[in-house]
């Protein structure tokens, strides 16, 4: 053991961490980041539910050692020789964790009020580059830990148990508040040192705070509903269905419009028939009602005034979602959104679009396409 310590003493990887210290947090950051880019890609996947629960794992473990560390405990062991590089792993998961969170989130949302929870998904996954620096702040690593692990038992346990609802919501969010403060209290009692850096009430206040921000979320629906993620939303001119293949006749925007496949403004007949396609990813055998909340814009009242709720189920496990439509007739010119909604009324998407109903005009770039 003793010539093994001393080869990794000198080791080649030991000695570039040294010279580039500077920059190893934002190397360990990135690559948490690149390796669940190109690795993630369905959270049922068992390879996805794995590699979620290892980092949560390892992450709960590097956090227990780097805080005992410092009592040194394991003198002259391998554990404490390692204590320069625990920082540095505990950057690794909190970066893997929140751009596989970031991941699956952005299947999930569009540009609505669910937007909020996303971006501090995305300030969370940019600012872990600071963290290294910060890092020995127990206030601070105890609270993102207990933000991502909350967030890591409402991707599971919904897969696990095949069931989406409230109450499973707040039986992840039990979950992982008792065993955040299991973890926090196992290591201010066996750490003299964590008992002289903080007080035990300000962290679990901290914690506790955060849970209520959470659950405050989610009581707005300020949080999307993952594991469900919208896979396409789109206005469409007409929908046939034949041997379960769907061919939707819709609209397509400039090139260079990327990030939306339909065109914005719809153009319309007088009393031409308006769908909109979904296909939304569920995790396989999780049954889910859910709804297309159809508004439209008086400019009058400058308000969204919904017009009708048409709901279906879906049930998960195809790949590229389960796919359904509405439809509406005689709609009035004007801005329209559909919410695409659980039956909490929890906002998987939005589809926008404009009818401009003119029966000079002909639909712009209309194309076929088979779900």
């Amino acid at each position: 053991m003793k010539r093994t310590l001393v080869k990794f003493r000198s080791s080649v990887f030991r000695e570039f961490i040294r010279k580039h210290e500077k920059y190893a947090p934002i190397i360990f950051f990135i690559g948490g980041f690149v390796f669940d880019t190109l690795t993630l890609g369905r959270v049922d996947r068992l390879y996805d539910l794995t590699v979620l629960s290892l980092h949560m794992t390892f992450l709960t473990i590097t956090i227990y050692l780097f805080n005992l560390a410092d009592d040194f405990k394991w003198k002259n062991r391998f554990l404490l020789r390692l204590r320069d590089y625990y920082p540095l792993a505990i950057q690794f998961f909190f970066g893997a964790l929140s751009s596989a969170y970031v991941i699956y989130f952005s299947r999930s949302v569009s540009l609505s009020k669910t937007m909020s929870f996303f971006i501090i998904l995305l300030v969370l996954l940019f600012a872990n580059e600071l963290l290294k620096k910060r890092i020995s702040n127990k206030y601070l690593q105890f609270s993102v830990y207990f933000f991502i692990n909350f967030t890591f038992f409402s991707f599971i346990i919904p897969v696990l148990i095949k069931v989406m609802n409230t109450n499973v919501f707040i039986l992840s969010g039990l979950i992982s508040f008792a065993l955040t403060l299991t973890l926090i209290s196992v290591i201010y009692f066996k750490s003299p040192s964590t008992r002289a850096e903080i007080k035990l009430g300000k962290v679990i206040g901290l914690v506790f705070g955060l849970y209520g921000m959470i659950n405050l979320f989610y009581v707005f629906n300020l949080i999307p509903p993952v594991p469900l993620a919208l896979e396409n939303g789109l206005v469409a001119h007409n929908i046939k269905v034949e041997n379960n293949t769907y061919t939707v006749t819709y609209e397509t925007d400039d090139w260079y419009i990327f990030w939306r496949d339909h065109r914005l403004k719809f153009i319309s007949e007088p009393e031409e028939t308006v769908y909109v396609f979904t296909s939304i990813f569920a995790p396989t055998d999780i049954e889910k009602s859910i709804y297309h909340r159809w508004k439209w814009y008086n400019n009058q009242t400058e308000e969204w005034q919904t017009i009708e709720d048409i709901g279906y189920t879906i049930k998960g496990g195809r790949n590229y979602g389960y796919r359904g439509y509405t439809y509406k007739n005689n709609t009035m010119p004007g801005l329209w959104k559909v919410e695409v909604i659980t039956e909490e009324e929890l906002i998987i998407g939005v589809v926008d679009f404009e009818i401009i109903i003119n029966d000079t005009l002909k639909p712009v770039n209309l194309i076929e396409k088979i779900f």
